[in-house]
């Protein structure tokens, strides 16, 4: 019997996959769920498993868009496991062979020949074709390759001018166009402040070793500043809203996105109900997040549905930048390196570990005293974190 296996959905309102690679060959012998594809669509890369064991044939091409429901290959389940494989030994099964083709007519050219068009442009040049090395067939000199000759004027050459064209995949092409109908289709605007990191130090060198012994995960930055966010998101509503058409959606819960740096790219999976979770909660979903998120296991839902961004670009070393909006939301906070600065306190001058922070904001939705006044906000609670963020009792805050 032989099984048509379709691209399932992978999530609402996505109607087509691109096949990003194809982890098996035509002809191999598969076992049921195991993963034969990575898919990619417009919010993740996704595995597909197979529905039943058989020998595969593959009806898509790696890079071929294909749609939800469409057949992408057979899987005949009659056919019998080859004998002496075993699970994580696959042997390969010799495919029907295909029908041969008749010969076609083929023409072949001299070393050094170009076409036409090529020849019309490295006569412009003063290049002769036989001074230009030919990309195309049998050495032929294509007009792609006249139009990269440069004349011999004594000038030193023999250096590497190679160049690849790769097609995006559909994730980062729709990332991409999300960005630029952000920069389109809102009125962005950016507010910087700097925070004193020092509370925080003191705090994560006090109680590290014991938060990580009894919890499993590490006191990271990443559960103060999402505890920070989700105190001004309340305090200044409308960050924490957005906008659908001539109404404003408000919303009484808060969902923190959180941009994290995948095998694929920029993913940004979604804690869920943030004002309910503790340091020891935000630090263990930020860890099982970013581990699916590296392990390409992240899905769509664990995607969808954030209503404030949290993105760190410290990481790679970055001192300040301006984040982009994730739409629909109205506000994202950008977190940069952490760089010992000299500073004012009391009159003096002191050396501080200082991050500056910035948000970017859409002022169609948001004024400019709510966006200061958030990160105002966030600053204020970062720089007094046992009493704003512990209610003054460190241990039972951390759950020691």
């Amino acid at each position: 019997m032989i099984l048509e296996m379709k691209v399932p959905s992978p999530g609402e309102s996505i109607t087509e996959v691109e096949i990003a690679a194809w982890l098996v060959e035509d002809g191999d012998y598969v076992e049921k769920d195991q993963p034969i594809a990575e898919v990619d669509s417009d919010k993740a890369t996704l595995e597909l498993p197979a529905e039943e064991s058989g020998i595969i044939t593959l009806k898509a091409e790696e890079g071929d868009a294909v749609e939800v429901g469409s057949v992408v290959c057979l899987i005949d389940m009659d056919a019998k496991k080859p004998e002496g494989t075993t699970e994580k030994e696959i042997s390969k099964v010799e495919a029907p062979k295909a029908v041969e083709k008749p010969t076609e007519t083929t023409t072949t050219y001299a070393s050094g020949s170009a076409s036409p068009a090529a020849k019309k442009i490295l006569e412009e040049k003063g290049i002769k074709p036989s001074e230009v090395k030919g990309t195309g067939k049998d050495g032929r000199v294509t007009k792609d390759d006249a139009v990269k000759a440069i004349p011999s004027m004594g000038t030193p050459a023999g250096g590497s001018r190679g160049s690849e064209k790769t097609k995006l995949s559909m994730l980062r092409r729709k990332v991409a166009q999300r960005l630029v109908s952000v920069k389109n289709e809102t009125a962005m605007l950016t507010t910087f402040n700097e925070v004193d990191m020092k509370p925080i130090f003191d705090l994560r060198k006090d109680f590290k070793e014991d938060f990580k012994a009894k919890h499993g995960v590490g006191l990271g930055f990443m559960s103060f500043f999402t505890l920070a966010v989700v105190r001004a998101l309340k305090m200044y509503p409308d960050v924490n809203s957005m906008l659908d058409g001539d109404y404003k959606i408000a919303h009484d819960f808060q969902d923190i996105s959180i941009a994290v740096s995948g095998p694929k790219g920029l993913m940004v999976p979604v804690i869920r109900n943030a004002e309910n979770l503790s340091f020891r909660g935000v630090e263990s979903e930020v860890k099982r997040l970013a581990i699916r998120a590296r392990d390409g296991q992240i899905t769509v839902d664990e995607m969808t549905g954030g209503t404030f961004t949290i993105t760190n670009g410290g990481v790679f070393g970055s001192m300040l930048s301006t984040p982009i909006i994730n739409p629909p939301q109205s506000g994202i906070l950008g977190m940069h390196n952490i760089v010992e600065r000299p500073i004012a306190v009391n009159g003096e001058v002191v050396i501080r570990p200082i991050m500056y922070v910035a948000l970017s904001y859409d002022h169609r939705i948001i004024d400019g005293r709510e966006s200061v006044g958030f990160l105002v906000a966030v600053k204020e609670a970062l720089e007094n974190p046992i009493e704003i963020l512990m209610d003054n009792n460190p241990k039972k805050a951390l759950e020691l």
